[in-house]
């Protein structure tokens, strides 16, 4: 959520950055100044009102210690009254207070400075691209023929299970998945991050801390019974172990890393993209989180890029690194760095993984703050990335290693998978 303090300084400025992630509605930046001149008012209203119930009741108690009963009497119907007098404005100001906490968190994080211009995906930076994209042989096929040639996933009992977008993963496809998923972890943690495992449902106050909510409440599973949400990130619950936390300047930086599953509607999806591993339901990811100093956030986003860019060479995946325009920028987001791999039997690029600095955007909401060398009280800022997202990342791997006799695995899994090739 956006400081106050921040659109009052500069109302004009906040326009023009919001304009650059292509928010329409900038009428709510005046409409949140209004209101808050309104709950200032209101707020000064009530306290010199009840600043004068406080002395005059001072008043009552001295005379009627003097024996002035007459005077005190009439000192109680003037507290009466000014009683009477605060009640409206407490609970105008109640109204105020909400109307204006609805009308702050309908607007997005500002960009940094870094935010190329650009509307749509078209319009991202290429910042980097390596790896050597694959010569595969003529009949070369595309991941979801793969699977079902060497019958490592299965859609449709995943299907008969639960529905479309849930597959169920045997044999060797399973072993994948636990391969890179503790591969992922053991890379993050090598790297200084505490290892969690998060719950896999969280309360309305969680989503609306990181900014799923309001933003994406229906992209997200619910549980009405509950009223909790399935998780679509880990971000969600593990950036949500520091709500309303007090750290100290020497507890920064914070690092977290997590495996979850990851469940998301995806409503509105359609076409040629979501084919086979391309756009799931469900599916698994690791997640990395970092609380640190405001000071050194921007470089810890760039030590975070060059960590993911890591495993991806591991990997041995050709990749791109993107630097989105504010136009494709999530809600929250102040800069983002996606990454994406290139499938070789589908020619295309994938996304697999998204970096993102939020400055004091979530912790704003979440009042994680520390206490700086002068014992005054600052929010943190927080940032998270996919260390990695695994769907992508196998058909990837399903693609660009195919042979003639089999799926070749890449050298650094095989410690974990027990095989070098899937046959």
């Amino acid at each position: 959520m956006l400081q106050l303090q921040v659109l009052r300084q500069n109302p004009q400025w906040v326009k023009e950055k919001l304009a650059v992630k292509h928010f329409s509605d900038l009428s709510v930046v005046d409409a949140v100044l209004s209101l808050d001149e309104e709950r200032k008012k209101l707020q000064l209203d009530f306290d010199n009102n009840q600043a004068k119930v406080n002395s005059t009741s001072k008043e009552i108690g001295m005379l009627m210690g003097k024996g002035q009963k007459e005077e005190a009497e009439a000192k109680k119907q003037e507290v009466a009254a000014l009683k009477t007098m605060l009640e409206p404005i407490s609970v105008r100001l109640a109204e105020v207070e909400k109307q204006l906490q609805d009308e702050l968190v309908k607007l997005p994080n500002l960009p940094s400075d870094l935010v190329p211009a650009g509307k749509h995906a078209v319009d991202n930076l290429n910042v980097k691209e390596a790896g050597t994209k694959p010569a595969l042989a003529a009949d070369a096929v595309p991941h979801w023929d793969l699977i079902r040639k060497y019958d490592i996933i299965d859609f449709e009992t995943g299907a008969k299970i639960t529905g479309s977008g849930f597959p169920l993963y045997k044999g060797k496809g399973a072993k994948l998945q636990r391969a890179l998923i503790s591969y992922f972890l053991d890379y993050n943690t090598a790297a200084g991050y505490t290892e969690y495992l998060p719950p896999l449902m969280v309360n309305e106050m969680s989503a609306y801390s990181t900014g799923q909510l309001p933003d994406k409440e229906g992209q997200m599973y619910y549980m009405a019974a509950d009223n909790y949400y399935m998780i679509p990130t880990a971000e969600v619950p593990v950036t949500n172990i520091y709500r309303d936390a007090m750290l100290k300047e020497a507890d920064l930086p914070i690092k977290m890393t997590a495996y979850t599953p990851c469940f998301r509607r995806e409503a509105g999806s359609f076409g040629a993209d979501v084919r086979g591993l391309n756009r799931l339901h469900q599916f698994d990811k690791v997640e990395i989180v970092q609380l640190v100093h405001p000071d050194k956030s921007y470089e810890t986003l760039d030590s975070m890029v060059t960590h993911v860019e890591g495993l991806l060479q591991a990997l041995e995946l050709p990749y791109r690194i993107l630097r989105l325009c504010g136009g494709d920028m999530s809600f929250a987001s102040a800069l983002t760095y996606d990454f994406e791999v290139y499938s070789a039997a589908q020619q295309k690029w994938l996304e697999v993984s998204s970096v993102s600095n939020f400055e004091t955007f979530q912790a704003n909401r979440m009042k994680v703050r520390f206490k700086d060398e002068k014992g005054k009280p600052q929010l943190a800022h927080t940032l998270n990335g996919s260390s990695m997202a695994l769907p992508r990342i196998v058909a990837a791997l399903l693609e660009n290693n195919q042979v003639t006799d089999g799926i070749n695995m890449p050298a650094v899994l095989q410690p974990y998978l027990g095989f070098a090739k899937i046959q």
